[in-house]
This record gives structure tokens, C-alpha cells and sequence, in this order.
């Protein structure tokens, strides 16, 4: 099984580039995981929606060409459905019964994903109705991965 994350944005902080860092270490055990940075389009101030628009079309663009036709996508999106960890644990492993090797999660950037990404993936999900910056919800999402694999694994880590 391989799990990549293709993301919007370069990780600056120190904090959670050390978070992700330390679940990625621990998520090497059980699949190969590779994160995919890819650079976001300057938004100015006060832009219009029609510029807003379009700086969504180029970022997705850049997301759909990382993306192969035999991966799983999963897309963070607000209006996605929400799992309690459990569940969570149980589509990825449901996912590799039916015979799928290669997952892939999907982070926008700033002003979200275009509607093609959207429309590509094969589940849109959500972490809840509030808004996280992007390069936060990196760390949250690596974490509940790894927390699946242990969940699968009937660790004492999910308690």
C-alpha cells in the first residue's frame, strides 16, 4: 500500500514540519507515505471573485496532473462527510480489500479546492465545520492515518 499527500503551499513552521515528521517516521511501518508540496498561487488583497476563480483552476491543475487514474483520492473538503476515527480506519482498510493499492489525500490551499479536484475524488472529507489553516490540518490529517493503522492494529493508542 502506498499513501501519498498532495498538498497546496510550502510548510514554514518548525512545529508541525516536526509533527509530521515524527507520524511519518511512525507511518513508515505500515505503508509507504510520500507528501507532494506544491507551490500556491499569490492571492491579492481584496480579490475579485472572478480572480479567486481562477487562481483555484491553476492550483487544481497542478493537483490533478499528481493524480493517476488507479488512486483512491480523498479530498479535505468542509461540506465532505465526517467519520469518528473508527469509521475512519475502516474506509482505508475497506479500501485496500477492494483491491486498491495507492490512496491519495488531497489539501487545497488558502481559497480551498477548484470544483474539478472536487469532482475527481472519490470521497470528499471533512474534519468538521471549522475552518483550520491548511498547513495545520496537514498534521491532523497524518495523525488520524496513523491513528487508523493502529485502530486496525488494535493498539492501545486509540483509546
Amino acid at each position: 500500500m502506498k499513501i501519498k499527500l498532495v498538498t497546496v503551499g510550502k510548510l514554514k513552521e518548525k512545529y508541525l514540519k516536526d509533527g509530521i515528521s515524527e507520524y511519518t517516521k511512525r507511518l513508515n511501518r505500515f505503508t509507504k507515505f510520500d507528501i507532494i508540496e506544491l507551490p500556491d498561487e499569490k492571492t491579492p488583497d481584496k480579490a475579485s471573485h472572478l480572480e479567486n476563480q481562477q487562481i483555484l483552476d491553476k492550483e487544481g491543475a497542478r493537483i490533478l496532473s499528481k493524480l493517476a487514474d488507479k488512486e483512491f483520492v480523498i479530498v479535505l473538503a468542509i461540506e465532505g462527510q465526517q467519520f469518528p476515527s473508527e469509521k475512519f480506519s475502516k474506509i482505508l482498510s475497506d479500501i485496500t480489500i477492494r483491491g486498491i493499492s495507492d490512496i491519495t489525500f488531497v489539501i487545497g490551499g488558502s481559497l480551498g479546492l477548484s470544483t474539478a479536484v472536487k469532482k475527481r475524488a472519490n470521497l470528499l472529507m471533512s474534519f468538521g465545520k471549522l475552518t483550520l489553516p491548511h498547513q495545520l490540518m496537514r498534521l491532523v490529517l497524518v495523525e488520524q492515518i496513523y491513528r487508523a493503522f493502529m485502530i486496525q492494529q488494535g493498539s492501545p493508542y486509540h483509546k
